[in-house]
């Protein structure tokens, strides 16, 4: 039997709380302020996620805002993993080499010391950084910007975090918040919903907009 849409609503509602706080955590932990990962806010944020998608959902626009919510904890998700390989190559101090001691000192009819190793060669030069794969950053979707600031301001730091990797300046809030007002006033004539998608391709991001049920 499906849930009924107070049901659904209640328990979407409690995932987007707590996927709003294990980004938090993420956060805090890559800036030092946490000690540990938080594995088990994620654990929490993963069951509730898996258990609304066992549901059966009927309505349109409860789908896809569960849709939406999935993209993002997909994203979250590849992201953090990226941030955490780079913080332990970061990290990973270089081996020193063993010394059994200080060499003995030279008598006076001492021959010089011979050293049968090579020269030192200097360190081998870093790895040069993969190229971003092509792929979603982010998405949402939106009906009214002003009344919607956090979403904006979430979509807008993914896509600031997105063109950072790529090496690209970051747009101005200002700026960024007047061309999503503009997207929502063209395409969602009427109230409908639009919805926002932020993607790297072909290294570069974009931000792509269209109204909610177009393919």
């Amino acid at each position: 039997m499906p849930p009924s849409r107070s049901d659904f609503e209640r328990e979407l509602h409690a995932l987007e709380v707590e996927l709003k706080r294990l980004e938090a955590e993420y956060n805090m932990f890559f800036a030092g302020r946490l000690p540990r990962l938080p594995w088990d806010q994620r654990a929490r944020v993963d069951g509730l996620v898996k258990r609304l998608d066992r549901m059966q959902i009927q309505n349109t626009g409860d789908r896809f805002r569960f849709q939406t919510v999935q993209a993002r904890w997909a994203a979250f998700t590849e992201l953090w993993e990226r941030q955490l390989k780079a913080q332990e190559m970061g990290r990973r101090p270089g081996r020193p080499r063993a010394s059994a001691g200080p060499p003995p000192t030279p008598g006076p009819h001492s021959p010089e010391p011979h050293s049968s190793e090579p020269d030192a060669l200097p360190p081998p030069a870093p790895p040069e950084p993969a190229a971003p794969r092509d792929r979603i950053v982010a998405v949402t979707s939106l009906k009214d910007p002003k009344s919607q600031e956090d979403r904006v301001q979430a979509l807008y730091e993914q896509m600031t975090e997105a063109r950072r990797q790529v090496g690209e300046k970051p747009v101005e809030y200002e700026r960024f918040t007047e061309l999503v007002q503009a997207q929502v006033k063209k395409l969602g004539a009427g109230g409908q919903e639009v919805a926002f998608r932020v993607e790297m391709k072909d290294g570069k991001v974009k931000l792509a907009a269209k109204k909610v049920g177009e393919s």
